[in-house]
């Protein structure tokens, strides 16, 4: 069947639907294929499950990438099985079509509608010149040259298996390793036994990986073990580690020694930018071993309901490597009995670039708010500020918003209802806590016309849990 790039696009469509239902589909019906034609034929395909016409497309796939994961969402597992057999075909051989361009198999998320919407633009003809060469072909360092066919995929290894796709492909993937790099930008580890994450690791260019999250209960010795893998993720963009433990059995001196080994591998990390450490317990007492190895200047930091000695603290603030921070997170740190000018210090350093700031149930009272007030008061460009779960006083409430007040990015505020707000029980007076709104709404109005400004209380009467009132309605929000 000859057709022509000036068919109009309808006609190509069925033309090529009409080629599936005779299964006349051939290589060299292919070469003559219009390329536009190819997204949607092949979503066709796929969903229809006509596995040989598969087989032969992916081998004329004119397009440097082959985004099969919206596609591989619907239960089609015989489907996939047939794309990959067709790549077979050609890494045995070793000789490909003219019209060949794969390069990349790209497993990654994209939006549901992705290959539609494709489809659509390429049948206009508006997508081949604008988009063809857009891939991420390039975000994989080993990539230059004439290199092997490279799969993407994202992992996210939360179960003691995986699913069919993921098991089927890295089998596939194993088997053929020195046909293949398999690339991953963004891991997550969501619970797995680590020999089942280890033999994973040991496939995956660990070069390519840009984000890592890892949050499922380990303990120091399995810490160890991840250690030398992450020392190899040198493109490493993005660290998460939640619910880090000290295991009892840990003497104080394998600790140490633990700790030295996993810090010292943020030496190899040149373009790390984001690091977020939640319920990591053995930072305490150790946090400097961690910032002295810090090669690059942060944009994010978030440390969250760790315990931090008063020392962790000055060395936080005595870190080159924070000085560009737009976020600073360090909710649930108790700052109760410490000196606060560390976090003061800290303040004028990121007060230049600081777009967020949350320090929410730190424990902060009265007496120490004084001294972090006038470098917060020069973080001009901090656009949202979080401070719930600190008892304080009407009066140092008061006094915390004059300093902010002046900050004209500052977008979202959230405070904690004064302590005059509660009885004697703990119990909120909403009476009270209404007229306090209303009292500091009036101050603000003096100063500056407030963008969002809400009050956190501890109980709320529908749900018991932590609730938000706005300054200026009585609308709230749990």
């Amino acid at each position: 069947m000859k057709m022509s790039i000036r068919t109009p696009p309808r006609l190509l469509e069925l033309a090529g639907r009409s080629l599936l239902r005779d299964q006349a589909l051939a290589m060299s019906t292919l070469e003559e294929l219009p390329t536009e034609l190819f997204p949607p034929l092949f979503m066709e395909a796929f969903s229809r499950r006509c596995c040989e016409a598969l087989k032969l497309m992916v081998q004329a796939w004119p397009f440097r990438r082959l985004p099969l994961r919206p596609l591989i969402k619907m239960p089609c597992l015989e489907a996939f099985q047939a794309v990959l057999d067709g790549l077979d075909a050609l890494l045995t051989q070793g000789v490909c079509p003219r019209r060949w361009k794969l390069q990349v198999l790209d497993l990654q998320d994209v939006c549901e509608n992705f290959w539609m919407v494709w489809s659509e633009a390429m049948a206009r003809g508006s997508f081949l010149n604008a988009k063809r060469n857009k891939t991420p072909v390039q975000d994989c360092p080993r990539m230059r040259g004439q290199q092997p066919l490279t799969v993407f995929v994202e992992l996210w290894l939360k179960n003691r298996t995986l699913d069919e796709y993921l098991t089927y492909l890295l089998l596939w993937v194993k088997q053929r390793k020195d046909l293949l790099h398999l690339c991953c930008k963004k891991l997550k580890i969501l619970g797995m036994p680590f020999r089942n994450i280890r033999s994973i690791l040991k496939m995956v260019n660990l070069d390519c990986i840009q984000e890592v999250e890892v949050n499922c209960k380990w303990v120091l010795p399995i810490l160890t073990q991840f250690t030398p893998y992450l020392g190899h993720m040198r493109n490493l963009q993005k660290l998460v580690l939640s619910h880090m433990d000290v295991s009892r059995y840990v003497s104080p001196e394998q600790k140490k020694e633990i700790v030295t080994q996993f810090t010292t591998q943020f030496l190899k990390l040149h373009c790390l930018q984001k690091l977020y450490m939640n319920s990591v317990s053995f930072l305490e007492g150790h946090l400097d071993q961690l910032l002295s190895c810090l090669k690059t200047s942060l944009k994010f930091l978030t440390i969250t309901n760790c315990v931090l000695l008063e020392s962790d603290l000055k060395h936080l603030s005595q870190c080159p490597s924070i000085s560009q921070l737009k976020t600073l997170d360090l909710s649930g740190i108790r700052l109760t009995n410490y000196s606060l000018v560390p976090l003061q210090i800290l303040l004028e350093k990121v007060a230049a670039t600081l777009e967020y700031l949350d320090l929410d149930d730190c424990g902060i009272i009265d007496s120490q708010v004084n001294a972090i007030l006038p470098a917060l008061s020069r973080c001009f460009e901090l656009n949202a500020f979080s401070f719930c779960g600190n008892p304080i006083s009407m009066a140092t409430l008061e006094n915390l918003l004059s300093h902010t007040i002046i900050l004209k990015n500052l977008c979202v505020e959230v405070y904690p209802a004064p302590r005059e707000s509660y009885g004697a029980d703990g119990t909120l007076c909403w009476n009270r806590f209404a007229q306090i709104r209303a009292e500091l709404m009036n101050r603000v109005r003096d100063l500056r016309h407030p963008k969002r400004i809400f009050f956190c209380i501890d109980n709320c009467p529908d749900c018991g849990n932590r609730s938000f009132y706005d300054l200026e309605a009585d609308q709230y929000c749990c």
